[in-house]
């Protein structure tokens, strides 16, 4: 598969009244067309400021300091706004995210709603008339499995529930036919089998749409049940990446394998990783997972460890696996 979405060794930076916040550090990432690629971490490991780069909605006063994030080909930092927007966001990356109830404006039906994103950025050469819109809102409401779709089009966001609110969040993404769909823990505010449901349309839609797809998660089970390959980062910085059955199977980086003992399904008894995230405005030098890892040696502070290659085709950010 070809690569759609190559983020290379980017570091950004916030200002706050405390100091320089070294949010992302050397962060690299690939996503090949066609894949779920997951996405994982603590919080405040910087998933979300990841994702918010890459959709150009940087938080204020962030700057990228080093690296590039290119999309089919082209770069997207240096892009103005306008451009931005007009050509990619919303058109050819689609976005799913968190909190449906906080997604939706309260004060219009949701057709209508979707009706503006059809009017903004439909794709080159579309009707962007009302008839046409309606018509394509209603196409994807069916097939989100929306119930009584056709009514749906003119409720308002409080006559459904939570889930019924992802669907339509969904739909909205797609509306636009991306080529990659940026999802930021859409299913967090769900409850388990609603969850649950919401994975499983995700994944067919992904298939049968052949839809390049970046889900945020903090839950490896989120991984095994969507996901192809896997991510894995630490305030920060990327420490493993690769095929989902490599990482998940035979994880290699210490905090990867301490995050999946974290994990329910294989724990015996309650347990955690000791210590805390750093802060970015202090952040370790070296591996910052360093001062909470037990296989910590002196020469782990001396540089940021990037993805070593490894035979099997996974990238390692520990300086015990460097090729």
């Amino acid at each position: 598969m070809t690569t759609l979405l190559d983020i290379r060794d980017l570091s950004l930076s916030i200002r706050t009244p405390e100091g320089e916040a070294r949010i992302l550090d050397r962060v690299s990432l690939r996503l090949r067309r066609g894949a779920v690629l997951g996405l994982v971490g603590e919080s405040g490991c910087g998933k979300s400021t990841l994702v918010k780069t890459v959709l150009g909605v940087m938080p204020r006063h962030a700057r990228p300091t080093h690296g590039q994030v290119i999309f089919d080909g082209t770069d997207l930092l240096p892009l103005p706004e306008r451009d931005l927007a007009a050509r990619f966001r919303g058109r050819r990356i689609g976005f799913i995210p968190q909190d449906p109830a906080l997604a939706l404006n309260p004060m219009f039906r949701v057709g209508t709603q979707l009706a503006e994103i059809w009017r903004w950025h439909a794709p080159e050469g579309e009707d962007r008339g009302t008839a046409t819109a309606r018509a394509r809102i209603l196409a994807l409401f069916r097939r989100v499995q929306l119930p009584d779709a056709e009514a749906a089009l003119d409720r308002y966001p409080h006559q459904f529930s939570g889930g019924q609110r992802q669907r339509v969040l969904i739909a909205a993404a797609l509306l636009c036919r991306p080529e990659l769909v940026v999802a930021d823990e859409p299913t967090t505010a769900l409850d388990v089998t609603t969850q649950q449901q919401i994975l499983l349309l995700i994944r067919s839609l992904a298939q049968e749409m052949d839809l390049s797809v970046l889900f945020v998660t903090h839950d490896f089970g989120v991984v095994s049940a969507l996901c192809t390959d896997v991510a894995v980062m630490y305030a920060g910085q990327m420490v493993e990446a690769g095929a989902k059955r490599l990482v998940l199977g035979d994880p290699c980086h210490p905090y990867t394998r301490a995050l999946i003992a974290c994990h329910p399904d294989r724990m015996e008894r309650l347990a955690g990783i000791p210590g805390a995230v750093p802060s970015p405005l202090s952040p370790p030098p070296g591996c910052r997972f360093r001062p909470r890892c037990e296989a910590a040696e002196d020469r782990c502070a001396a540089r940021p460890p990037g993805l070593s290659p490894q035979a099997d085709g996974r990238g390692v950010g520990c300086i015990r696996w460097d090729a």
